[in-house]
């Protein structure tokens, strides 16, 4: 999705918040429960663009249909490597209706989830003030 890679590509979270559907659905790599809605996943993409360093897409594949889409990354957690895709569905109106995460390897992963549970009490803030 050009808008979404553009918007992480250029570091404004605010376009990529814009371009969530309200009821979005969020699959972390590091957590089993997905996260749904706006508020709580334009938190944790806040976040982890603050995680994120020396973040790159290197890859994008899209569908016929425009519907689906898959961006491999390359970034790095502290002094661990880690490549990754976020693979995005648009819903009929044209806003990401389900967004997953997926990292490699386990030890980056497990650096993603150390790094992102230090922002846990940021996140859940910066998640209820975006619902009020």
């Amino acid at each position: 999705m050009r808008a979404f890679r553009e918007a992480v590509e250029a570091h404004d979270m605010g376009a990529a918040e814009a371009l969530l559907a309200e009821d979005v659905v969020f699959s972390s790599p590091v957590v089993f429960k997905p996260y749904t809605g706006r508020p709580v996943t334009a938190a944790i993409l806040h976040a982890v663009a603050e995680v994120f360093e020396d973040f790159r897409y290197v890859r994008e594949v899209n569908d016929a249909n425009g519907h689906d889409h898959v961006l491999a990354f390359t970034a790095r957690v502290g002094d661990r490597e880690v490549e990754g895709c976020d693979i995005i569905h648009v819903d009929d109106d044209g806003r990401i209706g389900q967004l997953t995460v997926m990292i490699r390897p386990l030890s980056g992963a497990q650096a993603l989830q150390a790094a992102m549970s230090a922002k846990f009490d940021q996140i859940a803030r910066a998640a209820q003030d975006r619902s009020a």
